[in-house]
């Protein structure tokens, strides 16, 4: 069985195979996985080549075979899958030689959509997409399902749980990193780490965007935060052109050394991407196995972290104290549950912006109110809260229709409050934290209520922990609340809940958090007590206090507390805080934001309303250059810096339209006609349909006062060069991110050469590098999308 050989012994995967279809005739624009059908023989025998090569494991023609990507009325996708499943089979007869088990993998890569927030792509829709291919697959036999090259937390959640929910095969996925260690939607290696281990794969790992030496950083970093099975699949490089041919300069024999390393520092299943060939497996395989590399292994025993994530942000407990914001909760809050009732999510949505801005990691989400559907409601918030904050979620129900819709849909690893010592509530939730993955909050209460004794909290603790790990949930994804009660009512309550949390940290060694205000119920100057008793707690082990960040007095004892026990750096937090002002005036209110502010975060009803409030002083185009165009600049640069994600970025252009639409019905009878805007081509080439890269470009451009002419994807050579011609078009921005494509942007710059010789050319993609568009006679190689605006702005203020 495949799942009782992994990590137990090494396992090597196939290389690539769109520049060895391409070496076969596979035309440009040609769908690849049509070949499953049309040239079973060269398919065959490509897969051939790489069990003889010594893979035991090869992947299906299928990376683009799901209906969201694939689009042939002549072959049904069942039909393509099941070739592809047979072919491999087909190959593994022909090419084992040793008697060798072999696998063949359900290939299943992106759907070269965004999905929303981000995009316009369902969450459901793209789980369909998969689990369609997932079970296409399954039935044709295939050993296993590998996704592969996802940049988004999001769509490989999606095609994990198609995957894990409808088939019985063992489920491998793949991330590609960036050289920072980012994926495209900026996810870092512990939330991605955290959530696919949650999601219960079998295997995860790195492929394709890099060759194996840029790799190798990334690999430490992700053996710290996962004990599972790791996977290792490097380009041979980047594409290089040389006599109008495209090649890869990591040849066989430095790939082979690269590998050994990469298999010594802790890799349990290897294999190439983009640009490996049969010649670099054979070659990785016996020198590997010649190295007795995998017997050598230096693997670091991975941290036992608790991890909780967003799409963009892991925080991890146990590290140093960890705030979760509570303002997002009706307890109490008369406003807040005005806000649910009319479903004003912007209200709700600045409660969480304002939460972060104070210094929250996490933000508690609770929406539950008797006279709403709180399932549908929890699925509302929690998905808008994403699209303008990438903090972490805390799911706070007690509805497990609730609590499930909340953990199908969130981009992440969430921390779900809670459970408890009943036995009913344990055997509701932890099928759920089993099923989607998540950090739990374990509350020391059972069927006899709260224990009155420190010691009779600690035995709770102990049955959820043991009782958790029935389930499956390692103790790492248990966190404990021993429950603040009230002094005025209970003269010992600090004093139990102190020495409870000091008893659970001691005897179980897992991570705490507190409902820290619960202390001062029924109390005068109720920030006094919680301050005092927020100290107390974090010096008793306390991980997490749920607290309001809003509060000076909570963030006093936070960045004291912090400053004292050598968490803050050289008190750098502390000072940057307090250092050279007074102490903070208090919060502002919801709906003090500025029109700057709304559109740096995102909110679209602030946004509005910041527009019309600055109409009432000053004129359109004065607010256009005071507040406007400084907060895209702002969102701009923080995007290049990598502090800002692409939903902030493109919920901060919808703010921005939304901003700009008011503005606009002022501006003729008050400034004119509206200034003209430079107009600017966009399209992904002829044969590629990945447009995620150019979208955000798009987005950046049209920020930046630009007027952008989509073309879309897959765009023939001719349309771009007769739409230059017809606008009159000084730029073109062109995209790829297939190997299999390259071509067809080589073929589009020379047409504009010939047809519109006074237009520049700009490209971009993940498959391209400086060298690669010199060849290519581009104009200028964006490496991310901030650059290509920077270079279009030069562009034209030097014609202008």
């Amino acid at each position: 069985m495949l799942k009782e050989r992994l990590g137990k012994e090494l396992l090597f995967f196939d290389g690539g195979t769109g520049t060895l279809l391409q070496e076969r005739g596979l035309a440009p624009g040609e769908l690849p996985e049509t070949w499953n059908l049309t040239h079973r023989e060269e398919m065959t025998e490509i897969h051939r080549q790489y069990f003889a090569a010594g893979s035991d494991i090869v992947l299906t023609n299928t990376f683009g075979a799901n209906a969201l990507k694939y689009h042939d009325p002549d072959h049904d996708l069942a039909e393509v899958i099941r070739a592809a499943v047979e072919n491999v089979k087909a190959a593994a007869r022909l090419g084992v030689t040793d008697g060798r088990e072999v696998y063949a993998a359900l290939d299943m890569g992106p759907t070269g959509k965004l999905l929303k927030p981000m995009g316009d792509l369902d969450f459901e829709e793209a789980y369909e997409a998969f689990r369609e291919a997932a079970v296409a697959g399954e039935q044709a036999g295939a050993d296993l399902i590998h996704i592969e090259t996802m940049s988004d937390t999001y769509e490989v959640k999606a095609a994990v749980l198609a995957a894990k929910e409808n088939t019985d095969l063992p489920v491998f996925a793949t991330m590609i990193f960036d050289e920072k260690g980012k994926l495209l939607t900026g996810g870092d290696v512990p939330s991605v780490a955290a959530l696919l281990e949650g999601l219960g794969v079998d295997a995860l790992g790195i492929n394709c965007g890099m060759g194996p030496e840029q790799m190798m950083p990334i690999l430490e970093e992700l053996l710290r935060y996962t004990s599972l099975p790791v996977i290792v699949k490097p380009n041979a490089g980047l594409p290089k052109q040389k006599n109008g041919e495209v090649y890869y300069d990591v040849e066989p024999e430095e790939f082979a050394g690269y590998m050994e390393e990469i298999v010594r520092k802790g890799a349990s299943l290897i294999g190439g991407c983009c640009g490996t060939t049969p010649a670099h497996i054979r070659r990785m395989t016996e020198r590997v196995k010649d190295s007795h590399a995998f017997a050598h292994r230096q693997i670091p025993e991975p941290e036992e972290a608790t991890i909780v994530s967003s799409y963009g942000r892991a925080v991890i407990l146990g590290e140093k104290p960890v705030i979760i914001g509570e303002r997002i909760n009706p307890t109490g809050k008369k406003r807040f549950k005005q806000a649910l009732k009319e479903q004003d999510l912007d209200y709700i949505l600045t409660e969480g912006v304002r939460q972060q801005d104070q210094g929250a990691h996490i933000l508690d989400v609770n929406v539950g109110l008797p006279d709403i559907d709180e399932p549908a409601m929890m699925k509302k918030v929690v998905t808008e809260l994403q699209s303008v904050t990438s903090l972490p979620l805390q799911i706070d129900t007690v509805d497990p229709a609730a609590l499930e819709a909340a953990l199908r849909i969130y981009n992440g690893k969430a921390m779900v409050n809670s459970v408890n010592g009943k036995q009913e509530s344990m055997d509701v939730v932890f099928p759920l934290i089993r099923k989607y993955g998540g950090v739990v909050v374990g509350l020391t209460l059972d069927e006899n209520g709260i224990p009155d004794t420190a010691k009779g909290r600690v035995e709770i603790a102990g049955r959820i922990i043991r009782e958790a790990a029935r389930y499956g949930i390692p103790k790492k994804d248990i966190v404990i609340d021993v429950l603040a009660m009230t002094i005025s009512s209970d003269p010992a309550g600090a004093r139990t809940t102190l020495e409870a949390l000091e008893g659970v940290r001691k005897t179980y060694g897992v991570c705490t958090v507190l409902g820290v205000s619960n202390i001062s119920f029924g109390l005068p100057s109720r920030p006094v007590i919680n301050a005092n008793f927020y100290t107390m707690a974090l010096q008793k082990g306390l991980s997490a206090g749920i607290i309001n960040p809003l509060s000076e007095d909570m963030m006093r004892s936070y960045y004291a507390y912090c400053a004292l026990m050598g968490y803050d750096e050289n008190c750098e937090r502390y000072i940057e805080v307090y250092g050279n002002q007074a102490p903070a005036a208090p919060a502002a209110s919801a709906r003090d934001i500025s029109l700057k502010e709304a559109i740096e975060k995102g909110l679209k009803e602030e946004a509005h309303r910041g527009a019309l409030r600055l109409l009432e002083e000053k004129a359109p185009l004065e607010i256009i250059n005071e507040a406007m165009i400084p907060a895209l600049d702002q969102v701009g640069k923080g995007f290049e810096k990598g502090t800002l994600f692409l939903p902030q970025l493109l919920m901060s252009a919808d703010a921005a339209k939304i901003a700009f639409a008011v503005l606009k019905e002022r501006m003729p009878e008050q400034d004119g006609p509206e200034q003209k805007k430079e107009k600017v081509i966009l399209a992904t080439v002829k044969g590629d349909i990945h447009d995620i890269g150019k979208n955000i470009v798009k987005v950046l451009l049209e920020n930046y006062g630009f007027d952008v002419i989509d073309l879309g994807k897959d765009v023939p050579p001719q349309l771009v060069a007769e739409t230059a011609l017809r606008e009159d078009v000084r730029l073109v921005g062109l995209s790829a991110l297939m190997t299999t494509t390259v071509v067809s942007m080589e073929e589009t710059i020379r047409l504009l050469r010939e047809q519109k010789p006074d237009c520049k050319v700009m490209v971009g993609g993940a498959v391209l590098n400086q060298e690669y568009a010199d060849m290519i006679g581009a104009d200028f190689y964006g490496k991310d999308a901030m650059q290509s605006v920077y270079y279009t702005q030069e562009l034209f203020k030097g014609e202008n």
